[in-house]
């Protein structure tokens, strides 16, 4: 069974809230995930913040344990210094 850490979308229409999940990469995006391990809201608060909230020991236990990062989620995990940033491609 592959596992991949990826988001479930959540909230209501124009108003996206994620949560990020540890699931099945063949299950559907919203369907029933092996844990929750976080939440991410994409809309900036008053002060223009994007709320994350990551359960660290459960990320890094999944990662051990061979889960793969959505791109969307590694970018997230990149940007809290929890994995290394993809290398980016050479432009010819």
């Amino acid at each position: 069974m592959v596992v991949r850490l990826r988001f479930a979308r959540h909230g209501r229409r124009n108003l996206p809230y994620y949560h990020i999940v540890a699931a099945n990469a063949k299950t559907a995006r919203n369907s029933k995930p092996l844990e929750t391990i976080g939440t991410y809201n994409p809309i900036p608060d008053g002060n223009g913040i994007k709320h994350v909230n990551l359960n660290i020991e459960r990320v890094k236990y999944w990662l051990t344990v061979g889960a793969q990062p959505s791109d969307s989620v590694a970018s997230l995990l990149s940007k809290a210094d929890i994995i290394p940033p993809a290398p980016k491609p050479w432009l010819k």
